[in-house]
């Protein structure tokens, strides 16, 4: 594969070992979107393309917007770890990885610049119309993996995608008093909010109780749909943007 054969017309070839074949002749159905969390940009993409890290991804989004195709789409590159999505555990065969330059929450967690995202954007849209992805499939790696992973993280402006024509979103509720569930506790309440949780897509079991995992879990959906207080509590807020999300799925609609 060279720069004029990448499958994004406008990327560059810089080739990663690290990738195999997609279990089951799978094809992608889902984006997932990640930070790199790393000090600069130019050590992130090395450490992706060294064999010894053992990780890799499709593309990697330059902070001045240049993109880098580091494995071809039709193979399975090593991006999401252990992971869970609606049932599906091996997010990595039916997946696409995209690696944004930024250094994360150990450094701040930087603003992502604006011409980062309209590649970001422009990739997705270009990934989505040719595997006919959904936009509720427009991820993000703390959606896939609570708790273990927190990237990109509560200021990556998925409003600003969505707008682009990427991904699913609805203005989240402003956040304001009233009733809200934590750790600790139990009953038909938080079992109704489990299922919701579950019914979008999250990796969460209906026990009732809300534990440690359920914490994880909804800290997840306000990073990614909650942005301005991201705190595992669910208040009205979070209960109702998650309300609005599910009543705006096209399988729900149909």
């Amino acid at each position: 594969m060279t720069s004029k054969t990448c499958d994004f017309p406008g990327a560059r070839f810089v080739p990663s070992p690290n990738h195999g074949e997609r279990v089951g002749g799978r094809t992608p159905d889902m984006i997932v979107l990640h930070y790199t969390g790393m000090e600069t940009g130019a050590s992130a993409l090395d450490w992706l393309c060294r064999e010894e890290s053992q990780v890799s991804s499709h593309y990697f989004v330059h902070e001045d917007g240049r993109v880098d195709q580091l494995v071809p789409e039709e193979r399975r590159a090593w991006h999401a770890g252990k992971s869970f999505w609606k049932g599906e555990t091996d997010i990595n065969s039916c997946s696409i990885g995209i690696e944004i330059a930024n250094a994360g929450h150990p450094n701040g967690l930087p603003d992502f610049p604006e011409a980062q995202i309209e590649a970001v954007a422009e990739l997705c849209r270009d990934c989505g119309q040719r595997w006919q992805i959904a936009p509720e499939r427009v991820l993000a790696h703390s959606d896939i993996a609570p708790i273990r992973k927190v990237d990109p993280g509560e200021k990556f402006p998925w409003d600003v995608l969505f707008r682009r024509g990427v991904g699913h979103w609805v203005e989240p509720a402003p956040v304001a008093g009233g009733r809200f569930f934590q750790r600790g506790d139990q009953g038909q309440p938080v079992e109704a909010l489990q299922s919701m949780l579950s019914l979008y897509g999250y990796g969460v079991e209906i026990t009732g109780d809300f534990c440690q995992k359920t914490e994880g879990v909804v800290a997840a959906f306000q990073r990614h749909f909650r942005q301005s207080r991201v705190d595992g509590i669910a208040d009205v807020s979070t209960i109702d943007t998650l309300h609005r999300l599910l009543l705006a799925l096209p399988k729900l609609n149909a």
